[in-house]
């Protein structure tokens, strides 16, 4: 898969900032900064609070955590943040599970991006009742569909509504974890 960053970035600017505007306060955990230009765009336009966390040494420019964002994420108090950003390649979906999991109550903002046939998360896979037997025998049958697939995750997860972008294979959305 080629990395694309920021593809669509009007949209992804626009979903964060609707997500904004449904707390007080703004306490953002942002997993995959990058370098920056998201919430650097939305900081001329609100005021926020941000931590950032970018694995890739020297990429982000200004403070932030530099590491495993899945470490930090298991690791730091989350219940002083109303805003999980998951900006990443791929689909996180253990990093939705984690959430999940722990029962917080915040709003995940989610960029899932699937190129063609790509691999789901064979946990994901799991979780809907595809046993890994059926995996290993037709792995393609069961990789089609994967928004398809993490939103009937979702959905089983009690998280019923989903707002945001799907454009082809490339989907930005939000949820609220109760």
């Amino acid at each position: 898969m080629k990395k694309t960053d920021n593809h669509y970035l009007k949209e992804k600017i626009d979903i964060r900032l609707e997500v904004i505007d449904l707390v007080d306060n703004p306490m953002i955990l942002e997993c995959f900064a990058g370098r920056g230009v998201l919430y650097n765009s939305i900081k001329n336009i609100k005021k926020i609070n941000l931590t950032s966390i970018e694995i890739e040494k020297g990429k982000y420019k200004g403070s932030h955590l530099t590491g495993d964002s899945f470490k930090y994420l298991k690791s730091i108090d989350l219940t002083k943040y109303n805003i999980i950003d998951l900006d990443a390649y791929g689909i996180p979906f253990k990093y939705i599970d984690y959430l999940v999991s722990q029962n917080y109550k915040v709003y995940v903002i989610v960029t899932a991006i699937q190129s063609g046939m790509g691999k789901l998360p064979n946990k994901l896979l799991n979780k809907l009742g595809y046993t890994p037997e059926m995996i290993k025998k037709i792995p393609t049958l069961f990789n089609s569909n994967g928004i398809g697939k993490l939103k009937n995750y979702l959905y089983i997860c009690g998280i019923n509504t989903i707002k945001g972008y799907f454009i082809n294979q490339k989907n930005y959305f939000y949820f609220k974890l109760n």
